[in-house]
């Protein structure tokens, strides 16, 4: 693939709305790899757009959150460039037993007419719940402690609600004490019809630096996309649009489900080439073939 071009996106300001602290992770990738400056807009109400905790739900997947974000950061920045991202949490699409999560960004370009986005599958998540009975004293429950310890409580914040019953969407957010926590689940149990409180992982940005960490990552993977210019239009934003499977069995040569190579396009003229694998594998292991382990 062609390496990054100059940047097309050098001394543009481009918005992104967040109040989960989310600038401080993405304006060092935008200065460093486009040379775009940040700017913070932090008076829209991302959480009018869906919450984790499911008080207020998410209309649509990720991309379109991610895509109603970037508008409104438009609307209010007055700039012609905007960020925006979104994550969505639970069984990893491949390994179902294991936890994942999901981070989407999206780049839109009003000059060009550009949508450009980007996003990653991790394993790397702290995502989790479980269910507490009270009342609590701080080494009551073994299992517990060994569970806040998990996840990383104190340092990545938790939430509690009653598992049955109490007010619709009753949820008590960025727990970062014991204190607080043993409060919160006294009360979520004492209005819960089983007497138990569901506690969960807080994934909002600002109280989870394992996700923070994430979208970090990501913002660096758009940038490198945005600087990478389409070899028929020159239009930024040239990078992976598809895949393409049948990676042949090393043992019978037929074509089996992992991925045989990339497909490169580009949003703006809808240009596109075939690359291979980016870890140069040629040959499936025949533990995925089908018809050598059916």
């Amino acid at each position: 693939m062609p390496p990054c071009s100059p940047s097309p996106y050098g001394g543009v300001t481009v918005a992104l709305a967040t109040r989960h602290g989310k600038e401080k992770v993405i304006a060092r990738p935008l200065r460093r790899g486009l040379g775009a400056e940040l700017l913070h807009v932090p008076e829209v109400d991302t959480d009018a757009l869906g919450t984790f905790c499911g008080t207020v739900p998410r209309q649509g997947g990720a991309l379109q959150a991610c895509v109603a974000k970037a508008e409104a950061a438009l609307a209010h920045g007055g700039t012609d460039f905007a960020l925006a991202s979104e994550g969505s949490f639970g069984p990893h699409p491949h390994l179902p037993f294991l936890a994942a999560g999901v981070e989407c960004m999206v780049f839109l370009d009003r000059r060009l007419g550009l949508t450009i986005s980007e996003q990653a599958v991790s394993r790397h998540t702290n995502f989790a719940h479980r269910l507490v009975a009270a009342p609590l004293a701080r080494a009551s429950d073994p299992d517990l402690q060994t569970w806040l310890q998990r996840v990383g409580f104190p340092r990545h914040g938790l939430m509690a609600r009653p598992h049955h019953g109490g007010a619709e969407g009753e949820v008590v957010k960025g727990l970062t004490s014991w204190e607080d926590l043993r409060e919160a689940i006294e009360g979520a149990a004492a209005r819960s019809a089983d007497g138990l409180a569901l506690v969960e992982t807080d994934m909002r940005a600002h109280l989870n630096p394992t996700r923070m960490a994430s979208i970090r990552a990501l913002a660096f993977l758009l940038v490198r996309r945005l600087a990478r210019s389409c070899p028929a239009c020159q239009s930024p934003g040239w990078g992976v649009v598809d895949q393409r499977d049948g990676l042949p069995c090393d043992w019978c040569g037929l074509p089996t489900s992992l991925t045989r190579a990339e497909v490169w396009g580009c949003q703006r003229c809808g240009h596109q080439e075939e690359a291979p694998r980016p870890d140069g594998l040629l040959r499936a292991d025949p533990g995925h073939c089908s018809w050598c382990n059916p």
